[in-house]
C-alpha cells in the first residue's frame, strides 16, 4: 500500500503510519491539482484535507488510487458518484470533539462581535484608548438575547447548550426537530419566524445544492436591523455579495464569519467593512478535534489494509 498525504499533518499521526509506505506534502501551503496529481502516481491511497478538489480529472489521472481518505467530516470537495464509477473506496473523518470546537468558536464569535472586541483591540493598538470613559465601544449582552440557530445537528445542539447556559433564548430551524434539545429549552421554529425574531443568527447545517444562497438578500431584509449573522458552517449557504451589501446599508448590524462562498477568497467589500468579524476557517481547528480526525483517517487506512470495510466508508 503506497499512501500521498498532500498536505501536513499532526506529528502524531505520521508516527501511526509506521510500516506505511507514504510520501508527505509536509506544508500548510495547498497543493496545485497538478501537484496532487503528481504526487498521485504510483499511489494506492490519498489523505487530502477539505480543501484539495478530488474530481474526476485527479482520479482519471492517479490510475492506482484505490482509496480516497479525507481529512475531515465534510467530503463535498470530492466527486463521491465518480469515485463509485472507478471503484475507488471514499472515506471522512469524523470527530466528536469538532463539533464541540466549531460550536465553541461560533460562540466566541458571537461574544466577539457582540462586544465589538476585535474594533476594540484594533483602536487600542492605534491609539484610541484613552482610559475608561461611560459610551466608549459598548456593546451588547447576550442575556435575554434570542439566538436562532439554523441547523441542529451536532454543533448546532453544542452551540445551543452553551447560549442556554447564557440566559440566552434559543430558537431553531432545522429538517428534523430535535426533542432532545428541546428538552433543555430551545424552541422549533419556521424559517421565516428565526429570521425574523433573531438578535443572532448562526448556521451549522451542512450544504447541500438546494441550499445555496439560502441566506440572500431578502433573507438579510428579514432580519432585525439590530441583528448579528454568524457563518460556521459553509460559505455557499449565504449569498456573500448581498451579505457585505446588508452590511454596508444597515440592513443588519454585524456578521461573523469562519466559512466563505469562494474560499480560500473573500468577497472584498467584506474586507473593508469593520462591523464584520473575519475568522480563517477554525471552526474545528483544535488539538482534540485534528488529532480525533487524523485518528480516523489511520483507522481508515488499516481497515483497507486488512480487507475490512473501512469503518468510516461513505461511499
Amino acid at each position: 500500500m503506497k499512501l500521498f498525504i498532500s498536505s501536513r499533518v499532526p506529528d502524531e499521526i505520521i508516527q501511526r503510519l509506521e510500516g506505511v509506505d507514504y510520501s508527505y506534502n509536509d506544508s500548510n501551503v495547498p497543493m496545485t491539482k497538478e501537484e496532487i496529481i503528481a504526487g498521485l502516481q504510483e499511489k494506492d491511497a490519498l489523505i487530502c484535507p477539505l480543501s484539495d478538489k478530488i474530481d474526476k480529472e485527479v482520479m482519471d489521472a492517479a490510475k492506482d488510487l484505490k482509496l480516497i481518505l479525507n481529512y475531515g467530516a465534510g467530503f463535498d470537495n470530492i466527486d463521491i458518484a465518480y469515485a463509485r464509477e472507478k471503484g475507488i473506496v471514499v472515506c471522512n473523518a469524523p470527530a466528536p470533539s469538532s463539533a464541540v470546537s466549531t460550536a465553541e468558536l461560533a460562540f466566541t464569535l458571537m461574544l466577539a462581535q457582540a462586544r465589538k472586541l476585535i474594533r476594540g483591540d484594533k483602536d487600542l493598538r492605534e491609539g484610541g484608548f484613552h482610559g475608561w470613559r461611560p459610551t466608549y465601544f459598548l456593546g451588547q449582552q447576550l442575556k435575554g438575547k434570542t439566538l436562532g440557530i439554523f441547523g441542529m445537528g451536532n454543533i448546532g445542539q453544542n452551540l445551543a447548550k452553551r447560549a442556554l447556559a447564557f440566559d440566552m433564548k434559543v430558537i431553531y430551524n432545522s429538517r428534523n426537530r430535535k426533542e432532545a434539545i428541546e428538552e433543555l429549552g430551545a424552541t422549533y421554529v419556521s424559517f421565516e419566524e428565526l429570521l425574523k425574531e433573531s438578535d443572532f443568527i448562526s448556521l451549522h447545517s451542512a450544504f447541500v445544492p438546494e441550499l445555496k444562497h439560502k441566506f440572500d438578500a431578502n433573507a438579510f431584509k428579514a432580519m432585525k436591523p439590530s441583528a448579528t449573522f454568524i457563518n460556521a458552517a459553509r460559505g455557499p449557504l449565504i449569498d456573500e455579495q448581498a451579505l457585505a451589501d446588508a452590511l454596508k446599508d444597515g440592513t443588519i448590524a454585524g456578521a461573523a464569519l469562519d466559512v466563505y462562498e469562494f474560499e480560500p477568497k473573500v468577497t472584498e467589500d467584506l474586507l473593508h467593512l469593520d462591523n464584520v468579524t473575519l475568522a480563517p476557517h477554525l471552526g474545528n481547528a483544535t488539538v482534540e478535534a485534528r488529532l480525533e480526525m487524523g485518528n480516523a483517517c489511520v483507522d481508515n487506512l488499516e481497515d483497507f489494509i486488512a480487507g475490512k470495510k473501512p469503518r468510516n466508508q461513505v461511499n
